[in-house]
């Protein structure tokens, strides 16, 4: 996709999400919130669901969670801008509760599409239930800080999952947010890797496209070939 494709189909999303009742979340929602971020980043951040200020709001982490995302950022020499920041659910579960399971199936076409459009090579998880769309069955405390293929299923067709702690759960417990600044001080390289993985897979790509074109290509000359003796007005073959 181009610059401008990314941002229309980014666009489209969001003005769905804004207007959505696939779930009962819309019934308590202030406002939905699709996510922000650069359209051309290589990287996706991915929470649970909204907040109370995300929802007055209508932006993602803008609360405390948020500073502190900020803050996690700035030590690895990243803006938010540079990013694209969403969450798994769009509006705001009553009470911060977690988000349910049919809550989170009826969100899933807006996060794949939003994937879709983004192409990231990072997707990093935020917290257990996005971790869990990413990589499943991984239990948080044990996949904090590590990496994994993503299916191409989620809309990422060509990505790596990185899991971070919720920057919530970090502000509640000091040994997770020390956990969450070593953590993400491992994204950068991730994302090389990431790059470097995605250009192979590419290389291969074209390889295998080469081949079978020059497999094709006899083949077609002999289909299309006119027999040496054929007229102009000589009737086909069949």
């Amino acid at each position: 996709m181009t610059h401008a494709e990314r941002r229309a189909a980014l666009e489209a999303v969001a003005a769905e999400v804004r207007v959505c009742t696939l779930c009962r979340l819309h019934q308590t929602r202030t406002k939905a919130v699709p996510g922000e971020g650069h359209p051309d980043t290589e990287v996706a951040f991915v929470g649970e669901g909204p907040g109370f200020n995300e929802d007055r709001l209508g932006r993602p982490f803008v609360g405390r969670a948020g500073d502190l995302l900020v803050k996690l950022l700035a030590s690895i020499g990243w803006r938010r801008e540079e990013v694209f920041i969403t969450n798994v659910v769009k509006c705001r579960p009553p009470e911060n509760r977690d988000p349910l399971p049919d809550e989170i199936a009826a969100c899933q076409p807006y996060l794949r599409r939003q994937l879709e459009a983004l192409d990231p090579a990072l997707v990093v998880t935020l917290g257990r239930h996005s971790m869990g769309r990413f990589m499943a069955g991984a239990r948080i405390s044990e996949a904090h800080g590590t990496v994994r293929p993503v299916d191409p299923a989620t809309g990422a067709a060509d990505a790596t999952a990185f899991a971070l702690y919720h920057p919530a759960a970090a502000l509640r417990t000091p040994a997770i947010e020390r956990a969450s600044y070593a953590d993400i001080a491992g994204v950068p390289a991730a994302l090389e890797a990431s790059r470097a993985r995605r250009a192979t897979h590419a290389a291969e790509r074209e390889a295998a496209n080469r081949t079978l074109q020059a497999t094709l290509e006899p083949v077609a000359a002999t289909a299309t070939a006119v027999p040496a003796n054929a007229s102009a007005d000589q009737p086909g073959l069949f």
